[in-house]
């Protein structure tokens, strides 16, 4: 690392679980990250100060009025410009040691596997279920960890999938349609998807660096009425049509 890099992360480089060898990781690290809206707009600020060496930014949407809430890396003047091309100019001003590759477009079943492949992580915080169960349904078949992160209301959660059980294990084939409610029917504390967002951005950093236990398969629940987290163990579905079928591993 240059002289700038180990002033710039010398919090990190000074904690035992982290140390030299652990930055170094992260700096090699590739990160795919679905969705720059609240979850994202928390995640890619952690991630980017942190130095993860390269930030990949998938998003198809614009910015409009009402993310303003709840999406901080966006400003009023930002009003119809790209998520995807805003996140990463402003990864490029806060971090010149980390490559940002900006994908202005939805990820679907075409271009998944396209788009997320050689990536180290997949952090998806998108906000429908038939766009989640896409993403994990390429991140089981490339073999890849993913991280998905929701908030919705005053409830969020944060899952780490490693191939079996996968995502579809945990919600389902009822959900593959784009008519399922998302916050804007329901609604959502702007303040939930930062904190939800750091949270997974704290997971990733786990992982990436090996810090703890292994989460996989575990989902961490916040409600933020009572102020609280649990943790739940997921099972896999032995009928599950994604890692039933590609995963050979024993659940």
């Amino acid at each position: 690392m240059t002289d700038d890099e180990l002033d710039r992360y010398a919090r990190h480089i000074v904690l035992p679980q982290i140390g030299g060898a652990g930055q170094k990781r992260l700096k090699a690290a590739r990160i795919a990250i679905v969705g720059a809206g609240g979850i994202g707009a928390a995640v890619i600020p952690a991630l980017a100060g942190a130095g993860v060496g390269h930030l990949t930014i998938i998003d198809g949407d614009i910015v409009e009025l009402s993310n303003l809430q709840r999406q901080p890396l966006y400003r009023t003047a930002d009003i119809g410009n790209s998520k995807a091309d805003l996140a990463a100019a402003f990864i490029a001003e806060r971090n010149p040691h980390v490559t940002v590759r900006a994908i202005g477009q939805r990820i679907d079943a075409a271009n998944a596997e396209m788009h997320l492949a050689g990536h180290d992580l997949i952090i998806d915080g998108t906000d429908n279920f038939a766009t989640r169960l896409t993403v994990s349904d390429a991140a089981v078949r490339l073999d890849i960890p993913l991280l998905s992160a929701a908030a919705e209301q005053f409830q969020g959660q944060v899952g780490l999938f490693r191939g079996r059980p996968c995502y579809r294990c945990f919600v389902g084939d009822a959900f593959d349609s784009d008519d399922c409610d998302t916050c804007a029917e329901l609604g959502v504390l702007g303040a939930l998807t930062g904190t939800v967002g750091s949270f997974a951005a704290l997971m990733a950093i786990r992982v990436i660096v090996s810090i703890g236990d292994d989460a996989a398969g575990k989902l961490h629940l916040f409600d933020g009425i009572s102020f609280s987290w649990r943790q739940l163990r997921l099972s896999s579905d032995p009928s599950c049509r994604t890692c039933g079928q590609v995963c050979a591993r024993p659940s």
